[in-house]
């Protein structure tokens, strides 16, 4: 199956930005970033923020910009059956060298999985010197970690 993902969610004065891999079939479908429900995502996002949790992709993508981070993936295009990234196929890399250009105060760039990290890696070459972050993946997938632990690594972006 043909996937490609989505535009990223983010404001010229983003100064942290969080890469993913490539949207789920689940997210594909409702056209939002993990969009699965048992993805933890975006509570693990409300909960760092402090902010009531809501369903709502519009609240959601307002946390995002409210506390100036940017949001997107990797990859542009891959092909992949199911939403496995280890069963990622035929990838392309986004346009980071551009994206990065057009939002120059982000300085931490963040990964969603070991995979985000490593295609990243793999496709992508910057000037510029940004942190790089591998945080675990909040798949339901990656169930080596508990709930909390991956949350308590996540929570550096309150820091940040």
């Amino acid at each position: 199956m043909k996937s490609f993902s989505f535009s990223p969610i983010s404001a010229p004065d983003s100064n942290l930005l969080i890469l993913g891999t490539m949207p789920g079939i689940k997210s594909l479908e409702l056209n939002q970033y993990y969009g699965h429900n048992q993805n933890n995502f975006w509570k693990f996002l409300f909960t760092i923020f402090n902010e009531d949790f809501s369903n709502d992709y519009e609240t959601k993508k307002a946390l995002l910009l409210k506390n100036k981070v940017a949001l997107w993936d990797v990859l542009q295009y891959c092909d992949r059956i199911g939403s496995l990234d280890s069963a990622i196929k035929n990838e392309i890399a986004n346009d980071f060298e551009t994206f990065l250009k057009d939002h120059p105060n982000i300085k931490t760039i963040l990964f969603n999985g070991q995979k985000a990290a490593a295609f990243f890696r793999k496709y992508v070459s910057i000037d510029k010197k940004y942190h790089l972050i591998t945080l675990p993946s909040t798949s339901p997938a990656n169930a080596g970690k508990t709930f909390q632990s991956k949350l308590d690594e996540w929570k550096i972006i309150g820091s940040l």
